[in-house]
């Protein structure tokens, strides 16, 4: 979606024989998390951009310390590098935060789950980085299992009936 017909800017201003290299670093410490899915952008503008990660989603990355790095025609790192960075950056924001809530239940019975609650189109994505960040995934669609919700139970004629309603279907 980014991308359209071409980036206009890089064809106009970047010779088409210009190769690029770049390194992906973080800012501050992250858990990483969206790799893959970098790399498979680079590869969708052009296999002959090589991306190589320097972890693992769920590795604990400190400040300054290298993600990945790329390699290739200047043109197609260009017109990937913004969209393959905002997927790392979305991801690895959702592992970090899920992995400090995960440390600060530590020592407890606690899980650390999601919820469905995600931006459309990016479901599946937003909760393998709950994963990576050490955290459970709870429903993936409203097809996995009966949550009753206070909607439900007012909308049933109260708690009992839509727990008995629930469970009549057993």
């Amino acid at each position: 979606e980014d991308l359209g017909a071409g980036d206009l800017t890089s064809e106009t201003v970047v010779p088409p024989e210009t190769r690029a290299r770049g390194r992906c670093v973080a800012r501050e410490a992250i858990v990483v998390a969206g790799l893959p899915v970098a790399a498979a952008v680079f590869a969708c503008v052009d296999a002959a951009v090589s991306f190589h990660p320097c972890c693992t989603d769920g590795d604990p990355v400190p400040a300054g310390g290298l993600i990945a790095q790329v390699e290739g025609p200047a043109r197609s790192v260009l017109a990937a590098e913004r969209t393959a960075l905002n997927f790392l950056q979305r991801l690895s924001g959702i592992a970090t935060a899920v992995h400090a809530c995960v440390v600060l239940a530590g020592g407890t019975k606690t899980q650390i789950a999601d919820t469905r609650k995600t931006a459309p189109g990016l479901r599946v994505l937003d909760k393998y980085a709950v994963r990576a960040g050490g955290g459970t995934n709870h429903r993936m669609r409203l097809d996995d299992g009966v949550l009753i919700k206070d909607n439900h139970w007012r909308l049933a004629g109260g708690i009992a009936a839509a727990l008995g309603r629930a469970l009549a279907q057993r």
